[in-house]
C-alpha cells in the first residue's frame, strides 16, 4: 500500500483527510478511526477479540498530536489520552472502504 499523497486533519470537523496517490480521497471521523485502533490495549493480542467498548468512545474525541512513523502509518494522541496504536495505511484504507461500504 502507498502511502498517501497528503494528509490533513480538520479540527474543527473531527475528520482525518487521506488523499491516497490514486486520486481516491478518505474522509475518516476520528471517532471511527479510534474505535477501530489495533492497539494491545484495545484488542487482544492472542485471541484478536476486541477489547474496546466502541461506545466508550467519546462523541467529541479530538486529535491531540499527529505524527507519521515511518513511511507506514500514523501514530494518534487522541483526547481521550489514548496514544498506543499505530494506523497503518492498509488498516486506514480498509476503514475507508468499510465507511464507503457501510453507506452504499
Amino acid at each position: 500500500m502507498q502511502s498517501p499523497a497528503n494528509i490533513r486533519v480538520h479540527k474543527d470537523n473531527r475528520l482525518l483527510e487521506l488523499k491516497w496517490s490514486d486520486s481516491d480521497t478518505s474522509m475518516l471521523p476520528f471517532r471511527t478511526v479510534r474505535q477501530n485502533c489495533r492497539c494491545a490495549v484495545c484488542v487482544d493480542e492472542f485471541t484478536g477479540k476486541q477489547l474496546l467498548d466502541p461506545e466508550s468512545v467519546p462523541e467529541d474525541l479530538g486529535v491531540l498530536e499527529i505524527s507519521l512513523c515511518g513511511n507506514y502509518a500514523l501514530r494518534v494522541r487522541w483526547s481521550d489520552n489514548h496514544d498506543s496504536g499505530l494506523f497503518t495505511w492498509n488498516h486506514l484504507r480498509s476503514i475507508s472502504d468499510h465507511i464507503a461500504g457501510s453507506a452504499g
